[in-house]
């Protein structure tokens, strides 16, 4: 099957799942039993009528749920994602302020995570059941059991206030200055601006988050490359490969990992998607100006539209994470392309 058929296939059929997901978000906002006015007005405005009258007709509140539902579907077409009831900002400007910071963090970790899970797993499977092998999964096994939030604290605790190796929470220093904005990445417009100081000071906050988050997705995609490893291992191509004289190093690289990689990429896919969703525990203690701190920010103050706004974004993030980890699949697997 040619590649651009095999892509168009896979978009055809996120069409109707996007909708879906519009509807189900939408249930599921006017569902929760609160309103929008006690979050959003002072308490000595809830007794003026006219005031909370005006608050409902501004926001469409006073209109049946389904108008409410067309309403919204109507001007997401037109690219319309609303205006949020919290910022008073357009939710659209809201989620390009903040999703670039989940963006960078998200790879930092995803690519931390993934050459350590890769590496230790391809380890565990070569020394099968050695030493090695123990140590591997015994701390794979701590990576995916300690709660996200736990290793951040204790890394705060001991690396930035007992030890003083990275910096405190948030992206910049008070002092440190900005970057001029060019894509919303510090670590990327801070070299394209030449601001080697604003660099390193990106970097050092960058690295600790980074690491809390890189250590689970390193304990899953240990495990996975592991039993994944051990299975490939065994085929009977590895041993007519190690029949012809080739060398060990290569073939456990060229023949054993790359076909492992499948179910590998597969959870590589679905963490960075879950990252790029919004690390809500982790931006909140870390101070990350991320979508996840946006979006529990708009669920306490019951902002349907950001709440709306968001569930579509990380639907929308799954869909491409999804898309590019079956694009993977058609180069990875020759029975794919042959379908």
């Amino acid at each position: 099957m040619p590649i651009y058929l095999f892509i168009l296939r896979r978009v055809l059929v996120t069409i109707p799942l996007l909708l879906g997901i519009t509807l189900v978000s939408f249930l599921i906002a006017n569902a929760i039993p609160a309103d929008p006015i006690n979050a959003n007005l002072p308490q000595s405005q809830l007794n003026n009528e006219e005031l909370v009258a005006a608050f409902r007709a501004e926001w469409g509140l006073d209109k049946p749920p389904v108008e409410q539902y067309f309403t919204y579907l109507g001007n997401l077409l037109q690219g319309n994602l609303g205006r949020s009831i919290k910022t008073r900002q357009p939710i659209a400007e809201d989620i390009a302020r903040f999703l670039p910071a989940t963006i960078e963090l998200a790879t930092v970790a995803t690519v931390m995570g993934v050459a350590i899970g890769v590496t230790f797993g391809v380890v565990s499977a070569v020394w099968h059941k050695s030493w090695l092998d123990i140590v591997v999964r015994i701390l794979g096994l701590i990576g995916v059991s300690i709660p996200v939030f736990v290793l951040a604290l204790i890394g705060l605790s001991v690396f930035h206030a007992q030890l003083g190796w990275v910096a405190g929470p948030g992206r910049l220093g008070a002092r440190t200055p900005e970057p001029p904005l060019v894509t919303g990445l510090l670590i990327i417009d801070s070299i394209l601006s030449g601001q080697w100081n604003t660099l390193r000071d990106a970097a050092s906050r960058l690295i600790l988050p980074g690491m809390v988050l890189a250590l689970y997705i390193a304990g899953l995609i240990s495990r996975i490359t592991r039993s994944s490893m051990l299975e490939v291992l065994g085929l009977d191509y590895m041993r007519t490969a190690r029949a012809k004289g080739l060398r060990e190093r290569w073939i456990v690289l060229r023949h054993g990992l790359s076909n492992a990689m499948i179910p590998v990429v597969t959870v590589i896919g679905l963490s960075y998607g879950s990252l790029l969703a919004g690390a809500v525990l982790t931006e909140s203690i870390f101070a990350w100006p991320g979508i996840g701190r946006y979006m529990f920010r708009a669920s306490t103050s019951q902002d349907f539209p950001a709440i709306m706004g968001v569930s579509l974004l990380i639907a929308l993030i799954y869909v491409v994470v999804n898309l590019i980890v079956d694009i993977l699949y058609y180069f990875l697997d020759p029975r794919i392309r042959a379908n």
